[in-house]
């Protein structure tokens, strides 16, 4: 199984490394069209998630694949990877340096393994995580192959909560740390993984923003919550996640569920 896990590391890493060089010179260059839930597309997000897409079929050719540009049906298969080819497609074609590539591997459903990799800053998380599955190995998270680990600190005016656009109703109360808005649903969590921020809340994520991350953050000591009654993972045989969002909060320890937790909750209310 190690050599099964020095395998996807290796994918993951050459993969994202070959799409970025692509990636880098049309950052901030392409012109967006919109699709139909109002958020923006251009010909690279189609063309990297091809480009993923083939190569994981060349590769693991037993693995399934779920991806924004693609399928949105879960087949139910035993390993699943789940894509986003460009997260934060709005910096990307406004010239804002914070995108990532993100790739999540499922194994029945759960998600075990994370990449996600930022080109234009020089930033690249991965994390193993097994929980309850069957999937064997060590937990671990890391940034540029360096272990990272969550905050233990309190929180602060010096501390930051990370939220997104569709979350700023957050501000009629008052709030515990400085806040930021990334524009990047996986570098709001991964932040958190990081150490750099002790929150952050997420209003409409799909489950291939949130599934390489889902890995990394609790590998990093990270608390994942679904504000909804609804578990995002396992995901379900036979499942459209193409219009589904799952409101998701993450601290970076258990302790912190009661400060923000209660800021947030309203979010997951069914609309």
């Amino acid at each position: 199984m190690t050599n099964f896990w020095e395998t996807v590391l290796n994918f993951a890493q050459t993969t994202t490394a070959r799409l970025s060089t692509k990636l880098v010179q049309d950052f901030g260059q392409l012109q967006p069209s919109l699709k139909t839930d109002g958020s923006l597309i251009t010909t690279d997000d189609k063309w990297a998630d091809d480009e993923i897409r083939n190569a994981i079929y060349d590769t693991f050719p037993s693995h399934d694949v779920l991806s924004e540009e693609g399928d949105h049906i879960f087949g139910g298969a035993e390993w699943c990877w789940v894509i986003d080819p460009i997260d934060g497609t709005t910096n990307f074609t406004r010239g804002i340096p914070i995108w990532g590539i993100s790739m999540g591997l499922l194994y029945q459903g759960e998600p075990v393994f994370g990449y996600v990799h930022f080109p234009t800053i020089g930033q690249s998380f991965h994390g193993y995580w097994y929980g309850s599955s069957s999937a064997n190995g060590s937990n671990g998270a890391f940034l540029n192959n360096r272990p990272i680990h969550t905050s233990s600190d309190s929180p602060s005016n010096s501390h930051f909560f990370n939220v997104c656009a569709r979350s700023i109703a957050v501000f009629q109360k008052p709030l515990p740390c400085k806040v930021r808005m990334l524009g990047v649903t996986t570098y709001n969590f991964l932040s958190v993984a990081a150490g750099a921020a002790l929150a952050g809340v997420e209003s409409t994520p799909k489950v291939w923003d949130l599934a390489a991350v889902w890995a990394i953050v609790q590998a990093a000591g990270g608390v994942l919550v679904p504000l909804q009654e609804e578990s995002v993972f396992p995901l379900k045989e036979g499942e459209d996640y193409s219009d589904r969002s799952f409101p998701t909060l993450v601290v970076s320890r258990a302790e912190l569920l009661t400060v923000f937790q209660p800021l947030v909750q309203f979010l997951g209310e069914k609309r």
